[in-house]
């Protein structure tokens, strides 16, 4: 295990390190919060794969591949359909609302109320999402190493922290940039591995054709047959929908504000789906192969749920010597891209939307740049400690009541926060109370439920709550659009000038003025050549030919990718240097 300790140490000092190096991008909040709004689409685009990908991609998503197949993909044909609505349309309005934050662009929409309302509950909720996805992370690493899990937390808290603080937007997207490069490359050669050992395609036909597994390896499962109704018709349906609201509403507008203009927000969106859909396939097939080549080996493992650990089994069964950790340090970046996001998020509408209207209230004067900046570092730190802190609990008490109380918010106030969002995006002439009506009637079955199963009732299951929510949420949409006449004109002038503005192209030079493309390719490109050349170092661990192909293999794709980003640098370079 001491290589695989080596390998993590290295990957944390290197995070540390581009953070650092993009503290200089920033002089001011817009560079802080979106990067100035100068990101190009690959950078941009492999933020927003990263983002949207965690260590429960690989334990929880892939307990479900492993138990029951490829049924629970439908979630991820959700995320590369709404990337797809992204690239054909949603990205370039988003990037031209010329907004800081997803809440700029609800008070553009709905008014100051929603906007601030939207904003507090994100930062009452986001760090607890991010705690929990440390302490999983925790838990994945401990399962494999035998870490301790409170310094597991601790210390991977404090790095996500680190580096969001010093570089903001630019450290994020580009740490989740070189990330998703190691992550495709080492998840790509697993998936391969698996496929081959497994037998290639009619190998894999012959193990799903084995009676047992047949049974639960069908796209479509009979109700009862898992808890909650799991992979059936209506639950594919519903998990379906609910998961494309969540990735088109306006509340995710935010991943697009980084990006120079609606161009390379469109770019970055297909680039994303891209990678979605290679990840739907490389990312579960190993868990898969593992139910039919390590079945044993799996269930015999001293976890409550050991599917769980299938892609870890599979893992350490098939890749070479040395690899391992190339991959937990994959693991690790995946949940630290999903927390250094959100964390951003966070602490950009905190300074954006928060602090402003509570200065503004008190009669105070705006910040200079310089104290913004400060004030983003500091926020930051707090919100981090904070995210630690909640982590450290869950680990201590070993307690998941914390977990089911947070899934369970989440699903009762997350989509019906997210259907006036639908609606104030294909719907015009709302009146300016819409938002909050449309959010209480989603709210109403959500509660209803809960009272439900507190006075013992019969529990509801995710998609019959998900379905009553949607149902009296466009029903509430349609109750409004039916007062549309009653708008005031304030109101009608705001939500005009909105969508005005959301289809009206960016100038970047007249808006933003001058680019920096090229510093972009070339500082990751040099990160990335040496993450190849790091790479390239575990040739002398002991392996066979094969494997010591397999890992030049590796090498030499992280090589290739940084030698496209210099060349792409120095390509932009040149013109520049020529117009001076």
């Amino acid at each position: 295990m001491t290589l695989e300790y080596l390998t993590l140490g290295v990957y944390f000092v290197g995070l540390l390190f581009l953070g650092g190096l993009f503290a200089k991008f920033n002089t001011n909040l817009s560079d802080f919060v979106r990067g100035g709004g100068k990101g190009t689409w690959w950078i941009l685009g492999g933020s927003m794969l990263m983002s949207g990908i965690s260590a429960f991609t690989f334990t929880g998503n892939g307990s479900a591949a492993y138990e029951a197949g490829p049924t629970f993909l439908v979630i991820y044909l959700a995320n590369t359909l709404g990337f797809l609505c992204g690239g054909l349309f949603l990205g370039p309005w988003y990037r031209q609302t010329r907004a800081y934050t997803g809440a700029d662009v609800i008070r553009s929409r709905f008014g100051t109320s929603a906007e601030q309302f939207s904003a507090y509950v994100g930062v009452l909720l986001g760090p607890i999402s991010s705690a929990i996805q440390l302490w999983a992370l925790g838990i994945f690493v401990s399962s494999v190493f035998g870490f301790p899990l409170v310094p597991t937390v601790f210390f991977s808290g404090l790095i996500v922290v680190a580096y969001s603080v010093s570089g903001g937007s630019w450290a994020v997207m580009a740490t989740d940039f070189v990330q998703a490069v190691v992550l495709m490359g080492i998840t790509t050669i697993l998936a391969v591995l698996s496929f081959v050992a497994i037998g290639g395609v009619s190998g894999f036909m012959e193990a799903v054709a084995v009676p047992d597994v047949a049974a639960s390896f069908t796209w479509i499962k009979a109700p009862g047959e898992f808890p909650g109704d799991r992979f059936t018709w209506q639950w594919c349906i519903v998990i379906f929908f609910m998961q494309l609201l969540n990735q088109i509403n306006l509340g995710t507008a935010g991943r697009y504000l980084a990006a120079k203009d609606g161009r390379e927000a469109t770019r970055a969106a297909f680039f994303a789906m891209v990678m979605m859909a290679l990840g739907s396939v490389i990312w579960f097939l190993p868990a898969m192969v593992a139910r039919f080549l390590y079945a044993d080996v799996v269930m015999a493992l001293p976890m409550k749920d050991p599917a769980t650990a299938a892609y870890s089994v599979i893992a350490r069964e098939l890749l070479p010597n040395g690899l391992l950790g190339v991959l937990i340090a994959g693991m690790f970046s995946a949940t630290m891209s999903s927390i250094d996001s959100g964390l951003n998020g966070q602490t950009s509408t905190i300074m954006r939307n928060i602090v402003p209207r509570m200065r503004g209230v008190l009669d105070l004067p705006e910040l200079d740049d310089r104290t913004n900046l400060r004030w983003c570092r500091m926020s930051s730190s707090i919100i981090g400690a904070v995210i630690i802190m909640f982590s450290l609990i869950l680990v201590t008490l070993g307690d998941v009541q914390l977990f089911e109380v947070f899934l369970i918010v989440g699903s009762v106030i997350g989509l019906p926060m997210t259907m006036p969002l639908i609606f104030g995006l294909v719907l015009k002439r709302l009146p300016s109370w819409s938002y909050f009506f449309i959010f209480c009637a989603g709210m109403l079955p959500s509660a209803y439920s809960l009272i439900m199963e507190k006075t013992g009732g019969e529990a509801w299951t995710v998609q019959q709550r998900s379905l009553w929510v949607m149902g009296f949420g466009v029903s509430a949409s349609l109750i409004c659009w039916f007062f549309r006449a009653h708008t005031n004109d304030k109101f009608r002038e705001n939500e005009a000038a909105f969508f005005k503005r959301m289809h009206t192209p960016v100038n970047f030079a007249e808006e933003i003025g001058e680019g920096n493309d090229a510093q972009q390719a070339s500082l990751i490109g040099r990160i990335v050549l040496g993450m190849g050349l790091l790479m390239s170092l575990f040739l002398a661990v002991p392996n066979t030919m094969t494997d010591r192909l397999i890992i030049l293999a590796l090498a030499g794709f992280i090589f290739t990718v940084g030698l496209l980003l210099c060349w792409s640098g120095r390509k932009k370079e040149r013109p520049e240097t020529e117009a001076s």
